[in-house]
């Protein structure tokens, strides 16, 4: 742990992949930072299994960690490009099919261990000059003048001049800053695993919406496929406890064998599922960042991207500030990163509440809506390359 006692420009409370990232790029701007958190992440070793949690890396993405000179590191060690998209309606019948050729790129995005990605931004932090205060956490704290006074454990203090909340959806922090979220409780969970299919995934995500919830087979490197299995919350602790052959079995059903059968699977896990905005993302000397600010449903598999998306604008924000010779934690400022970020994050995850809302509808008439729909999108090439755009994050 990083020893030295001045006081931090800006202190990160949580040091999740989007603190880390966060600490990282603010600190390559020139920022003397602190990042706060109760545990380091476990090593990840390329002997060890694969992560269960994965994230679908969209190109903004891929780009700001170029940026912050990891993105090599994570390349190298283990991810799956995927240059394919299918996704399908199991009522309809009706096929949308996203090709990275057609979008003159080599790849639409990369499938990510979270551990992976996690392990390598905290590898680069030191090198960086982030001051790393771990284990620890801040309890409560209290803005002072020109500067915001965090309370951690065994009655120690850590002043600096702006926080920065990051410690998660179930943030105690953003409470305390008084800020309220809305949202509903999806009353779903997400089951995962990694997955042996009989044919190839061809280096293709793919996506069945059900009645239920959407199931996706995201390619892994080593042929295997990661599954995002959305169900009621009954449904998937039934589907948590059957054994592996009737599981593997139910996985070929609900994506209709489109990779032939599932011939294995490792152990299961499982994550409950919510819609939380908060209502504002910013306050005196604070800003919101990540999950604390936003958690969405994760059939277009964007939480990440999008909090990844708030690092680079509030990185943006807070260093066109400085360079200015303006202070940069003036509530103006920290309002211009909120702007911004909430009216993306907001549109954003309410339209996945919506697509989630839409394919869970069985009523014939708007099945058949829904499902000219999605055909006319296929065919309409300019709107299904402005939304391969927006998901890439180019707009």
């Amino acid at each position: 742990m990083n020893t030295r006692r001045t006081i931090p420009d800006v202190a990160i409370a949580g040091g999740g992949m989007i603190g880390a990232a966060c600490a990282l790029a603010l600190a390559r701007n020139g920022f003397e930072v602190a990042l706060i958190e109760a545990r380091e992440p476990q090593p990840w070793r390329a002997e060890d299994p694969e992560d269960l949690r994965v994230i679908a890396l969209a190109p903004s993405s891929a780009k700001l960690l170029d940026e912050l000179g990891v993105w090599n590191t994570v390349r190298d060690a283990r991810v799956s490009p995927y240059s394919r998209m299918r996704v399908w309606d199991a009522e309809s019948g009706a096929e949308l099919m996203f090709d990275a050729v057609n979008e003159g790129r080599a790849e639409l995005g990369w499938i990510v261990e979270n551990k992976l990605l996690l392990w390598t931004l905290w590898q680069a932090l030191d090198r960086a000059g982030v001051r790393r205060v771990c284990p620890n956490e801040v309890r409560d704290f209290e803005v002072r003048g020109d500067r915001v006074s965090l309370d951690m454990n065994e009655d120690e203090t850590l002043p600096a001049r702006l926080l920065v909340i990051a410690d998660g959806v179930k943030s105690t922090l953003r409470d305390k800053a008084g800020i309220q979220t809305r949202g509903r409780d999806y009353a779903q969970r997400a089951v995962v695993a990694h997955v042996m299919t009989q044919r190839s995934h061809e280096a293709t995500a793919w996506q069945r919406f059900v009645p239920d919830g959407p199931i996706a087979l995201l390619p892994l490197r080593d042929g295997r496929s990661s599954i995002v299995w959305t169900l009621p919350e009954a449904e998937a602790q039934r589907v948590l406890a059957v054994d592996d052959s009737t599981f593997c079995e139910a996985i070929g059903v609900a994506t209709d064998f489109r990779l032939g059968r599932i011939m294995e699977t490792t152990p299961r896990a499982s994550f409950s599922l919510r819609l939380q905005l908060a209502q504002a993302y910013a306050s005196e000397r604070c800003v919101l960042l990540g999950d604390a600010a936003h958690a969405v449903h994760p059939l277009a598999g964007q939480g990440a991207n999008l909090g990844l998306r708030d690092v680079a604008e509030l990185v943006s924000v807070l260093s066109d500030a400085r360079d200015a010779n303006r202070d940069f934690t003036a509530m103006h400022v920290l309002n211009r990163y909120a702007r911004r970020r909430r009216s993306a994050d907001t549109l954003d995850a309410l339209s996945f509440d919506a697509l989630a809302r839409l394919f869970a509808l069985r009523a014939p008439p708007l099945v058949t809506l829904r499902g000219i729909g999605m055909r006319v999108v296929d065919a309409l090439t300019p709107l299904k390359r402005r939304l391969a755009d927006h998901a890439a994050g180019r707009i």
